[in-house]
């Protein structure tokens, strides 16, 4: 399993905005990746050097919207001003994590712009729902060419360090990792903090040096 991507709610400012202002912090380009059907969102998506990527998310007027949990989400982290919101790991064994956690895997879909239609299956209820500081678990259908970041250059810009409000023990054992577990290349910062548990902000390595958000 890898860090797939980490997910952005716009702001005030709105999508593209907040996408651009990311992008140029980050000395990265923004690509416009559609909406997501069945979540009620749009995302714009912002392709990163290690095969990871930035998904800038806002809410759509639509009833889906209030139904989704990852809809929802959104709509809750972007009224609160936008920022990160969830963090999500790409797997090759879905079913096996969905049996070992008693989850179910549900589809998603969404049609780019350029009209490839992208698929994907994930377990997400709970770091949407009651546990934020869990990731989503996803796995792709397709090509690796399709991946959203393979979609730009990215300019060498790549995910460095997540800081998590949690404890990294919940994670590794909803992950089914053992304790000794260590990520390399990227560092994870668990911090004790009141209130909700979940991504509170991102590192990354840029041409210019390290920028956290």
């Amino acid at each position: 399993m890898r860090v797939d991507h980490v997910g952005y709610a716009a702001g005030p400012e709105g999508l593209q905005a907040t996408a651009r202002r990311l992008a140029a912090q980050l000395g990265v380009r923004t690509v416009d990746g559609g909406p997501h059907p069945r979540s009620g969102t749009r995302n714009v998506v912002l392709p990163l050097s290690d095969g990871s990527y930035v998904e800038v998310a806002e809410v759509l007027d639509h009833p889906v919207a209030d139904k989704a949990l990852f809809g929802r989400a959104v709509r809750a982290r972007s009224e609160a001003g936008g920022g990160w919101f969830v963090w999500a790991l790409t797997v090759d064994d879905l079913d096996a994590h969905a049996v070992r956690l008693g989850e179910s895997a549900e589809p998603g879909v969404r049609r780019r712009p350029d009209g490839v239609e992208l698929r994907w299956r994930q377990i997400g209820a709970p770091g949407l729902r009651e546990d934020p500081q869990l990731p989503l678990l996803i796995e792709w259908s397709g090509p690796a060419t399709q991946h959203p970041s393979a979609i730009a250059l990215a300019g060498g810009t790549r995910l460095a360090g997540l800081t998590i409000a949690g404890r990294p023990e919940r994670v590794r054992s909803w992950l089914g990792l053992p304790p000794e577990f260590a990520v390399e290349r990227l560092d994870f910062t668990f911090v004790d903090e009141a209130g909700d548990p979940g991504l509170r902000a991102v590192t990354f390595q840029t041409p210019r040096g390290p920028v956290t958000v």
